[in-house]
């Protein structure tokens, strides 16, 4: 029996490899994914400027408050108690009605989140569906998100399946995944060697090459398509 239970964990041991070999995996950047659709863009920017005409609001309350105490404490001396208890409670009121609408809007599932999930969850079902549609077509067992919450220290490209998700929502492109255009091979002109004075005239002072004849000919590096 006890031979029996120590055999058990050295077979698991011994299958793991096989049963990792049998089952494929990949991963997408669903983040990259988005910013190359078209609706993401415009969902942004309309996002956007709700938030800045939700802030503009936030601002002006803000403003109205400074003004109604800007206002008590030049009028302060001419008033009388009731009449500074009055004041006082209305610039409380507002500041408390300014900083409900603020947590109503940029708060925690506030306006503004609620908005977000309105413009980007369509977007996010159709990233989904065409990772989807790819893992069964690669037969992907598991498929990670690298823009996901799960830290990925390492990923090998032979495992990213992005641009397949790209071809899918139909934004794949020629020139995908290419390095930028290169720019002129620049060459420092090495700097003139000074003199040592000790050897007066008679020592030669070293001086650098011309610049035409110390520059190299260079040509940009042609890209591969």
């Amino acid at each position: 029996m006890k031979r029996l239970l120590f055999a058990l964990p050295v077979l698991w041991l011994a299958l793991l490899p096989v049963l990792a070999r049998a089952q494929k995996f990949g991963y997408v950047d669903t983040e990259f994914i988005m910013t190359k659709m078209p609706a993401y863009a415009q969902a942004q920017q309309e996002l956007n400027t709700a938030s800045q005409t939700w802030q503009k609001e936030v601002e002006a309350q803000k403003k109205d408050i400074d003004r109604l105490y800007r206002t008590y404490q030049a009028e302060e001396v001419l008033l009388t108690e009731p009449m500074k208890k009055k004041r006082q409670d209305e610039i409380l009121k507002k500041e408390q009605d300014a900083k409900a609408y603020q947590n109503r809007v940029f708060g925690y599932e506030g306006l503004l989140f609620k908005k977000r999930q309105e413009l980007t969850k369509p977007i996010q079902d159709q990233v989904f569906e065409a990772v989807e549609k790819v893992a069964k077509k690669k037969q992907l067992a598991i498929v990670f998100d690298k823009a996901g919450d799960l830290t990925m220290l390492y990923t090998n490209p032979a495992h990213d399946y992005t641009e397949f998700v790209l071809e899918e929502l139909g934004l794949a492109s020629e020139d995908r995944n290419q390095p930028g255009p290169k720019g002129a091979v620049k060459t420092v002109t090495p700097p003139q060697t000074p003199a040592d004075p000790e050897f007066g005239d008679d020592a030669p002072a070293t001086k650098a090459a011309p610049a035409s004849k110390s520059k190299a000919t260079s040509k940009p590096t042609p890209r591969n398509n």
